[in-house]
């Protein structure tokens, strides 16, 4: 599988903007692009406060995701703050390169930066079918929680989009990594950088195999790309050697 993390600066709130850079940091690779995959609300920023922001279902920002998919013939990948009958979401598309999608409302809410206050959560998670990976979809605050996390045997690869700010990045790539141990599958982190009206972000995107090695990481504190191919066969070969997935304990999530 071959993916592009795009490491984004995004200008506060200028949709028009945020496309043209994201077009232009996709246009300048070269190699075959099977997915491309883009931060949190990559844009407007992560607003907390959706009111006046919030684009209604399938608005402009996911007709720019699927123009870009059917275009460039790949999966793409990024959450916008979304309406719908009168709540909000901050709502995940991968967009499949025919232009239909699967849609994922991020779960944990970011109570510290109340987010809660405005959005309301998802319930499920969700796992993308596509060429033969199965890819879990989850947004920032998620990483936090291993149990929703859970590789149950039902992914390959998991995803983690954010705006997950400077002050907190040891956590970030602590725990992309671990999130990559215990599940046994890749690990795709992508960050934003740059600043909002509450947050520094100095980004940390980074792709993490099975193992938890890092096999691609962006630049520290810069707008840039990680551009890599993923082995399935290694994937399958290790957790033949090593089923720790078939060790795990049976459990369910009640939803409070």
């Amino acid at each position: 599988m071959k993916i592009l993390l795009c490491q984004c600066d995004i200008a506060w709130g200028d949709v028009d903007s945020n496309l043209l850079s994201i077009e232009r940091m996709v246009e300048s690779e070269s190699r075959e692009i099977e997915m491309i995959i883009l931060p949190e609300m990559f844009s407007t920023g992560f607003c907390t406060e959706p009111e006046g922001v919030a684009e209604c279902v399938e608005g402009k920002s996911f007709r720019w995701m699927r123009e870009l998919a059917l275009r460039k013939g790949c999966a793409v990948v990024g959450s916008v703050a979304t309406e719908e009958s009168g709540r909000y979401y901050n709502r995940l598309y991968f967009v499949y390169p025919d232009g239909s999608y699967l849609k994922y409302d991020k779960r944990h809410l970011f109570t510290y930066g109340g987010e809660h206050h405005h959005y309301t959560a998802g319930t499920e998670q969700a796992v993308a079918e596509y060429k033969g990976w199965r890819v879990a979809l989850h947004v920032c605050y998620d990483l936090r929680f291993p149990v929703f996390s859970r590789n149950r045997d039902n992914y390959d690869m998991a995803i983690y989009i954010a705006s997950w700010p400077s002050s907190r990045l040891y956590a970030w790539n602590t725990l992309l990594k671990a999130r990559a141990i215990e599940n046994l599958a890749y690990v795709a982190g992508v960050n934003r950088v740059g600043d909002d009206p509450k947050c520094s972000y100095s980004g940390g995107t980074l792709l993490a195999d099975f193992m938890g090695g890092v096999i691609g990481e962006a630049s520290p504190g810069n707008v840039s790309t990680v551009y890599a191919d993923l082995d399935m066969e290694s994937l399958k070969q290790f957790r033949n050697r090593f089923p720790a997935l078939k060790d795990g304990d049976n459990f369910v999530i009640i939803d409070n």
